[in-house]
């Protein structure tokens, strides 16, 4: 699993502004499949889907990605 650590961060934000996995992808617009399949790092995240997120959760990009390279 190639993006682990960005799928740890994802899911203790999410949990940390007490989301749940389908409350966010709600949100979001997106598929509860999706939400899950990033949160494990299964999924190539997508840098816009990345902003949305962090957007919801009231985060900044940079705080979500760690400053993860890849993603830019």
């Amino acid at each position: 699993m190639e993006y682990d650590q960005l799928a740890q961060r994802v899911r203790a934000f999410r949990k940390l502004k007490g989301y749940t996995q389908l409350e966010l992808a709600s949100a979001l617009d997106i598929s509860v499949a999706v939400l899950g399949s990033l949160e494990r790092g299964t999924r190539k995240p997508d840098p816009k889907l990345l902003e949305r997120i962090s957007e919801q959760l009231g985060i900044s990009y940079e705080e979500l990605t760690a400053g993860d390279s890849r993603l830019s």
